[in-house]
């Protein structure tokens, strides 16, 4: 049976947690949840310390404070590399990502070494964004594959599952990126080594309860990242 790590990162999600876990451990043998928290006011690691009282498939990585995704992400793939995970996959918090997908994405990490929950594959599959929204998503992404060249429809989503060696074979300290710009960059990377990428369809459900992270800064970063991606490939920098 293969370990498989969930990690969760969590800012104010309170409301949300102690129905996702479940959900997610319900979904196949073997799988464990790692929430990482920045320092949630709204209690969000206090309810998740409550969980894991009985439950060793439950952990948490406890930051004093809000440092964004990328650092969250980094921190949960240095965990599941210590703990030997053979797959480790990244999914929000806010019930946008539907748990059901899991066994999708096991099933298709059994042939691939990075499996994408993909928004834009085969149609268009977002519900509840504002068309303005979907519109950016959507031509962020054409933008992502003119500008770098990565053949992905979807590579600013944040559904994903790595197999481990992916993540051993990449400089995690040198990924310096957040948000958007955080998952083109582990894609580009993962894709530039040489490792069998594949999207699945899913179907993305903007958060109902909660606040969403989205910023400007997280837009511009990504805009900026795609072109520094392109030119450390080229100069062989990455």
């Amino acid at each position: 049976m293969q370990k498989v790590l969930v990690i969760i990162p969590t800012y104010n999600e309170a409301e949300n947690i102690t129905r996702l876990i479940p959900s997610v451990l319900s979904q196949a043998e073997g799988l464990h949840v790692l929430i990482v928290d920045d320092g949630s006011p709204d209690g969000t690691a206090m309810l998740v310390r409550s969980m894991m009282n009985g439950d060793a498939r439950i952990h948490i990585l406890e930051r004093e404070k809000k440092q964004g995704l990328g650092t969250a992400y980094r921190a949960g793939f240095k965990f599941a590399i210590d703990h030997h995970y053979d797959c480790i996959f990244e999914m929000d918090a806010d019930f946008s990502h539907n748990p059901d997908e899991i066994p999708n994405f096991l099933k298709a990490i059994e042939n691939h070494d990075l499996v994408l929950g993909s928004r834009y594959v085969n149609g268009i599959r977002v519900l509840n964004w504002p068309m303005t929204r979907l519109l950016l998503s959507y031509f962020a992404n054409i933008y992502t594959r003119l500008v770098t060249g990565l053949p992905l429809y979807d590579a600013t989503g944040g559904f994903k599952c790595f197999r481990r060696k992916v993540l051993e074979s990449i400089d995690l300290s040198r990924v310096k990126s957040n948000g958007y710009s955080f998952q083109i960059e582990m894609s580009f990377k993962a894709w530039k080594k040489g490792f069998s990428i594949q999207e699945i369809p899913i179907v993305f459900l903007d958060r109902r309860i909660g606040v969403s992270k989205m910023s400007h800064h997280i837009v511009y970063e990504a805009m900026f990242m795609v072109w520094k991606l392109r030119i450390r490939s080229i100069l062989n920098r990455l």
